[in-house]
């Protein structure tokens, strides 16, 4: 038998909602277009408060902040509606002006928090993103939208300071919606949907902004751009994959990727740019805000080289750490002691320094690891590199992972008693009640690493078969015991 199809509720949200919107669009202006219009408009609010509680996302408080935001903008439209269209108020600023201001701010704060979520603690780089971005629309947006918009209205500071609240606010919701894309990036159908609204919402505004500065005729047209917007914030609440929105993203959600490269350096061009389609309209030129804000970008771009240099620094060291320490332990690899080991050989040759190593194996790990398993296995090595590394602080040995549960210890300067006497000191920390075989080799001053470190594993052989929990050392190469007896004879 055939399932029944049933449509998700994000699904039905938007089918509904963009019905009512088709309708808003095709019906003139009037009563009946303004109820459609308000329902559409409050259906966000709702989808998005229906969302939320749906979905139940673990940090809920950035999705009830935006709940707030979209209603006091639905709040806006369902009083426009009334003072202008049934009550026939013309004055400006008005009632559904407090509700609009308000907006802003609310839907700003719920994306800074959707940003701080998905990526805590500082965040330099987003913010440097998103200032680079709020300079340079803010000045397009000076220059064809706040001063004609100032330019026109009477000296009134009211009127005056509502009228710059809007594209202000545009700028900021702007700047707000990089930060959650520098942060939150994942990917995800709300994430899509989200910034779709958000685009939408911004570009309508400044269309009614730039038709009410410029044109007289009736601006009904730009409804049709709010109301997809209202269906996206509603669709993007109402996805199940808004609980990972604002989630922690993964560190290559950080990469300084090729479409935000772009997205800056359209930014940073918008200035110069602004001044040429000035100079092409034939507009005076906003000499001052050019500079400034020229000024202010280039601050910003250098900034921004400078943060992505440290995390380029941060990345090299971390790989030279990765290529040079065992990812289990934080000791040194086997290569970095090899070259640590030549290196303190060439010393020791220098100095006449007396050069020891000895190579340390815990006893019984093969049953440790079978009978507690291998998670266990891993805490006991960690827990006695980490003892081990405590211990020797301060000797100037050098300890490495030398592969599975054997060390490396490298001592330069320490003669074969006293490297002796610190391998008794060890056996003092070695977690989990674990005891440790050693066998010891001291450099004759003329073999090379490998052969050293041969005859400390020949000793640490003989330590095992000697019942093990035991340091043995390893006798002076063949050479050294024969040459005497040759000269002599």
């Amino acid at each position: 038998m055939r399932t029944r199809y049933r449509p998700l509720p994000w699904q039905l949200h938007t089918v509904c909602s963009t019905v009512v919107a088709v309708l808003c669009v095709l019906v003139p202006a009037g009563l009946l277009h303004d109820a459609l219009f308000s329902c559409v408009s409050l259906s966000a609010a709702v989808a998005t408060a229906v969302g939320t509680r749906l979905h139940r996302p673990q940090r809920a408080s950035a999705w009830w902040t935006l709940t707030a935001g979209l209603l006091a903008w639905a709040l806006g439209d369902i009083t426009y509606a009334v003072c202008y269209t049934w009550l026939d108020w013309q004055d400006f600023p008005n009632v559904p002006d407090l509700f609009y201001v308000l907006a802003y701010p609310l839907i700003a704060v719920a994306m800074l928090r959707m940003a701080r979520q998905a990526r805590p603690g500082a965040d330099r780089e987003g913010v440097i993103d998103a200032s680079i971005l709020a300079v340079g629309f803010g000045l397009l947006s000076w220059t064809f939208l706040v001063r004609p918009a100032l330019a026109e209205l009477p000296q009134d500071l009211p009127a005056g300071l509502v009228a710059l609240a809007y594209p202000v606010g545009d700028v900021v919701v702007l700047a707000m919606l990089v930060r959650v894309f520098a942060a939150a990036g994942h990917g995800s159908r709300a994430f899509g949907l989200m910034a779709g609204a958000a685009s939408t919402m911004l570009l309508a505004d400044a269309l009614w902004q730039w038709a009410d500065a410029y044109t007289t005729n009736d601006a009904t047209w730009v409804d049709g751009v709010f109301v997809v917007s209202y269906v996206l914030w509603g669709a993007a609440a109402l996805h199940p994959s808004m609980r990972r929105l604002s989630d922690p993203s993964p560190s290559s959600r950080h990469e300084f990727s090729t479409l935000r490269l772009v997205v800056l350096t359209a930014a940073s061009l918008l200035a110069p740019g602004t001044l040429a389609l000035q100079l092409a309209l034939g507009l005076p030129p906003e000499g001052w805000a050019v500079v400034v804000s020229s000024a202010v970008l280039f601050v910003l771009v250098v900034a921004r080289m400078a943060a992505l240099l440290g995390r380029l620094r941060e990345q090299t060291a971390l790989l030279g750490d990765l290529a040079r320490t065992d990812p289990l332990t934080g000791l040194l690899n086997r290569r970095s002691a090899d070259a640590e080991l030549e290196r303190l050989r060439t010393r020791a040759r220098h100095e006449g320094s007396a050069l020891v190593v000895a190579l340390l194996d815990l006893d019984h790990f093969k049953a440790f690891n079978d009978t507690l398993g291998h998670p266990a296995g891993d805490r006991l090595l960690v827990g006695a590199a980490s003892a081990w590394t405590a211990a020797l602080r301060g000797s100037g040995v050098q300890l490495a992972r030398w592969g599975g549960e054997e060390f490396l210890l490298v001592s330069c300067g320490l003669g074969a008693d006293r490297v002796e006497h610190l391998l008794t000191g060890l056996r003092a920390v070695v977690p989990e009640g674990q005891t440790f075989s050693a066998g010891l080799a001291r450099w004759d001053g003329h073999e090379d690493a490998v052969h050293l470190v041969a005859r400390a594993d020949q000793a640490l052989y003989a330590a095992k078969h000697a019942g093990r929990d035991c340091t043995r050392t390893a006798p002076a190469p063949a050479l050294d015991v024969e040459g005497p007896a040759r000269r002599a004879g």
